[in-house]
């Protein structure tokens, strides 16, 4: 795909085979988020893992201290005893089963759904409609609980998904470009730690391979990883 004007005029002043140190590396990505638009900051970390194995498929959830710069408009399917605390939270939409029905019927305007375990039997049936979407309740994420206050204001917070897919490889997206450089450079050291946290024990030599940094419409640089230790 051929690039844009605007984008060769952007890689013009970048040295594409640098390594930045992550202050540079961010100060350079924000500079040319230039869109019309509040670009979202991207990162990419290249793993050196075999998610075809089970004990090296990274799955997990990281908040975000400084939040993700949108709302997120959460959806908590529990009985009745906890409708009260959900609602108090901020949760959008509360509900039990006929939650349930609504949600097999194609509502489904929310960004993160909750379930108590005591549902997860309803909940089950949700599977063709939210998991495609990523939005299937999952205890390793935090989201089947019976704290569902908690949950709520976790993911009001702002949280990502570390997810690695079968190259290795995660992608999320931790800030907008309308950031400063502290607030971007504390959410990118959540997630950087919780990553070299999250590494599995089989995994020999070299862990993280690379790490790139990048707006949705500019180019990634890559980050020097000896800048991290």
């Amino acid at each position: 795909m051929a690039l844009s004007k605007r984008l060769k005029n952007i890689q013009k002043d970048l040295d594409l085979e640098k390594q930045y140190d992550l202050s540079e590396a961010i100060q350079t990505v924000k500079k040319n988020a230039t869109a019309k638009f509040d670009e979202s900051i991207d990162i990419i970390f290249n793993l050196n893992v075999n998610p075809k194995h089970q004990d090296q498929n990274i799955r997990e959830v990281v908040g975000m201290p400084e939040g993700l710069g949108k709302e997120v408009r959460v959806a908590v399917i529990a009985k009745s005893d906890k409708h009260e605390a959900a609602t108090k939270a901020g949760a959008e939409r509360v509900g039990a089963e006929d939650l349930v029905d609504e949600i097999k019927q194609g509502k489904i305007d929310f960004d993160f759904c909750i379930a108590t375990p005591d549902m997860m039997a309803k909940v089950g049936q949700l599977g063709k409609v939210l998991g495609p979407k990523g939005l299937m309740p999952n205890p390793k994420l935090g989201s089947v609980t019976p704290d569902v206050a908690k949950a709520v204001e976790n993911a009001k917070k702002g949280q990502v998904e570390l997810k690695v897919d079968k190259f290795g490889i995660i992608h999320v997206s931790i800030a907008k470009a309308s950031f400063d450089e502290a607030k971007i450079k504390n959410n990118f050291d959540a997630l950087y730690s919780a990553i070299k946290n999250a590494k599995p024990t089989g995994v020999k030599g070299t862990y993280i391979k690379s790490a790139f940094i990048g707006s949705t419409m500019g180019p990634s640089v890559e980050i020097s990883l000896s800048s991290l230790n």
